[in-house]
């Protein structure tokens, strides 16, 4: 898909950051005007898809500017989309549309609102022009046909025949391109619907490939019924396979990690996270000179860093410092991989947050700020970049002490390197369970418990079932015996990750193993010494799941 290019006016600069960080997704060109005469100039240089306009601005206001623009002949009919955060009233609406305007957006924007009007526009404007292009060619091989018709007589019927046959195939072209691109128009939708039935898809995979290993353990050693359950097996770890692209497909979520020197990229960004921070606010910066380079997406690292330092200026309204450092730190969160890791830090000295707030502060839509200050996004994506990019966050705070965010990401040089966990001395090592645990799973689908309980049962182990988290603390409470707890995430009511919450306040030495379809899933704040296991799983991976939950019980012991 080729970019477009969007005109983005508007006089002051943050709020064309702004506009940027919210269209940044659609991967479009974004081209960004601070007057009348700058965006005049980026019109006559290019084409132009869609133009966002403020309504107010100082030396000449959106109605006026929108009225020159439709006098052009080129953008008559280019869409123009209004912003205003005042003149929201009827009659101000009215005078929009009646200068041109075709849509209207009020602030506080929604940004999946403005991404969403943004991207129909961009894409009508791509449709039109292929169009166009299919238009023109089809008019051109016609007059080519009539021309060759007229110039010889003498072959009327052959060039006649040849002629319809031509535009019969031009009309099926036609037709077909535009399938394409009503196709193309149903992707969005498509991607909504592709996530539900993938994790669907994904959770009868578990139980045939749960069924699948314990059957082959069981048949009896003849060399065809073996190769025939192997084959089965393979497929449906195939279709595993495919089924997380299409979760990944769903979520949009593809980020390009590349060796990133920290001490440099902050730098660069230096000048805008001031800006975006205010004179009110001292920045000040511990990140030695010989860090090693970082695995991270880079871009959406500067966006992480752009989120923590407004947050952190939300929290200093009366001025105050933000601090960021960097530094190598063997002490790390339970749950990461071997290898080696750098810890960021954005602290402020502000009002902080009390524990209840800390726990929910990287959930997606939660924001302190109150209804139309804050989209409740900012730290939900600093906690889908850890996650991804194979590292983990960590939040503190305390009231009147201020907060701290600190993101552990790999070093560049370290994945190739990883080396095993190392048990303490002290601990002794479990290599597999060897006695039999009251095991508690939880999940809604039956035919993913039914498997799970086959696989503990073949183990030798005593499991429970429980369809939901509701059923799962009624069983608890009841007194029964419960060694180990094993939770689907995505569950209706109340989630596999806040049923852990639960658990860890009533039962703290209980061990939780969240299983979950989708992959990048990360650990949420809060939750103790819960695992995380991805779906599909091996009776293998289910055993060293377990072994691992009862090694941390061991250790904290």
């Amino acid at each position: 898909m080729n970019p477009v290019n969007i005109l983005l006016v508007d006089d002051q600069p943050a709020k064309l950051l702004s506009y940027e960080v919210i269209l940044e997704e659609l991967e479009e060109n974004l081209i960004k005007a601070q007057s009348a005469r700058e965006a005049f100039e980026h019109l006559l240089r290019s084409e132009i898809a869609v133009i966002l306009v403020d309504v107010c601005m100082p030396e000449q206001d959106g109605f006026e500017l929108v009225g020159m623009i439709r006098q052009h002949p080129r953008y008559q009919n280019t869409p123009i989309i209004f912003v205003s955060a005042v003149m929201l009233a009827e009659p101000d609406r009215l005078r929009g549309y009646a200068v041109g305007a075709v849509d209207y957006v009020s602030v506080p924007i929604v940004p999946e609102v403005l991404r969403a009007k943004v991207r129909v526009f961009a894409d009508l404007y791509r449709k039109t022009r292929e169009l166009e292009r299919l238009n023109a060619e089809l008019e051109a091989r016609v007059h080519q046909r009539t021309a060759e018709l007229e110039a010889s007589a003498a072959q009327l019927r052959q060039l006649n025949e040849e002629l319809e046959h031509r535009i019969d195939q031009r009309t099926r072209e036609r037709e077909e391109a535009l399938a394409q691109l009503f196709e193309a128009q149903k992707l969005d939708t498509i991607g909504h619907l592709t996530g539900g039935v993938a994790h669907d898809f994904n959770n009868l995979l578990m139980a045939v490939l749960g069924s699948l290993s314990l059957l082959k353990k069981r048949l009896p050693a003849d060399e065809r019924s073996e190769r025939l359950v192997t084959n089965a097996i393979q497929a449906a770890e195939r279709g595993t396979a495919l089924t997380q692209r299409l979760l990944a497909f769903a979520r949009r979520q593809e980020l390009k990690p590349q060796a990133v020197d920290f001490l440099r990229l902050f730098e660069n960004v230096e000048d805008l996270l001031a800006k975006a921070v205010g004179p009110r606010v001292e920045i000040r910066k511990r990140i030695p000179a010989d860090l090693e380079p970082l695995l991270v997406d880079s871009n959406q690292l500067e966006l992480a860093l752009l989120n923590l330092f407004v947050n952190a200026r939300d929290a200093l309204e009366s001025g105050g410092a933000v601090t960021v450092a960097a530094a190598a730190e063997e002490v790390r969160p339970a749950g990461l991989a071997g290898g080696n890791y750098i810890r960021i830090s954005v602290s402020d000295d502000g009002e902080g947050m009390d524990e209840a707030t800390v726990l929910r502060a990287a959930e997606p839509f939660f924001t302190t700020k109150g209804i139309g200050k804050g989209t409740g996004l900012g730290l939900s994506m600093v906690h889908g970049l850890a996650a991804q990019s194979g590292g983990s966050i960590q939040i503190s705070s305390t009231r009147g002490k201020g907060t701290t965010v600190s993101l552990w990401l790999p070093v560049a040089q370290s994945i190739a390197k990883a080396q095993p966990a190392v048990v303490p001395a002290d601990v002794e090592p479990l290599k597999s369970v060897s006695r039999s645990l009251a095991i508690l799973v939880v999940d809604d689908d039956a035919l993913v418990r039914t498997g799970t309980v086959a696989m503990l049962e073949d183990l030798g182990h005593l499991p429970r079932e429980a369809a939901s988290a509701t059923q799962a603390l009624e069983f608890l409470a009841g007194g029964q015996k419960c060694d180990l707890v094993i939770t689907d995430h995505a569950m209706p009511g109340m989630t596999g990750a806040e049923l852990a919450r639960h658990l860890r306040s009533a039962f703290p030495n209980l061990p939780v193993i969240l299983a979950s379809g989708y992959v990048e899933l990360a650990e949420d704040q809060g939750l103790g010494r819960m695992l995380r296991m991805a779906k599909p799983f091996t009776q293998e991976q289910l055993q060293a799941a377990m072994d691992e939950a009862l090694r941390n019980k061991v250790a904290a012991a």
